[in-house]
């Protein structure tokens, strides 16, 4: 006789399946917990932007625990997991990742949380240890100077050719954003490099004739090395 699905609803199956060991979900809940510290330890070291979230920090911790608990309850119940993956098919997130970096500590936390419910613990702790070396290794390569914003109001072509002259002399690295052309003068955006904030230049540049205004702001965008 063939075996219904209504048969295996009814036999002791489903019953068997819910029961797992107390030590284990024990164990891999506190893993989760310490990796998540690690992974929000590396994300502090290696953190370059203009200010930082500790809510999205403290996410990182969340994010691992939530899904060491999902993974036990999806492996531990046939019925749970296909509930679970229907409903995991309808979230979505609101929330904008401003930094790529962040979508990739998103990954590592999930990805940390799926191994370790699975319960491949030595996985989840060479890897997230290897991915936690290699971003900081890495983050401690990125150059030392600082990127900034200067804005310089020129009344004229003559102006603009001597704050260029003066950028070439005083600052390792420029490069033109954006320039601006009205019936009063110009407006130049331009990018600059500075090792140890070293701006006493901009005085310099508010000195030559021609220039009204000068701004040196600070920048966190992406920039070519």
């Amino acid at each position: 006789m063939a075996l219904t699905f209504d048969d295996i609803l009814s036999s002791d199956f489903l019953s068997t399946v819910t029961e797992f060991s107390l030590t284990d979900m024990l164990i891999a809940m506190v893993l989760a917990f310490v990796l998540g510290l690690f992974i929000l330890y590396i994300y502090k070291k290696t953190f370059t932007g203009v200010m930082y979230s500790s809510g999205f920090g403290i996410s990182l911790v969340a994010m691992s625990l939530v899904t060491t608990m999902i993974i036990l309850a999806i492996g531990s119940n046939v019925i749970l997991s296909l509930g679970m993956v229907g409903a995991l098919s309808i979230v979505r997130f609101r929330s904008a990742v401003k930094d790529p970096m962040d979508i990739a500590y998103l990954f590592w936390a999930i990805s940390a949380g799926i191994v370790l419910g699975a319960g491949l613990i030595p996985l989840a702790i060479f890897g997230s240890v290897f991915i936690g070396v290699v971003l900081y290794i890495f983050s401690a390569k990125k150059p030392t100077d600082k990127p900034y914003i200067l804005i310089v109001d020129c009344e004229d072509e003559n102006a603009e050719a001597g704050v260029t002259a003066l950028l070439k002399r005083t600052v390792k690295k420029s490069l033109l954003k954006s320039k601006t052309v009205t019936k009063t003068g110009l407006e130049l955006t331009i990018e600059v490099r500075l090792p140890d904030q070293e701006s006493g230049f901009v005085n310099k540049i508010s000195e030559l004739t021609g220039v009204s205004n000068a701004v040196l702001v600070s920048y966190n965008g992406e920039y070519m090395t």
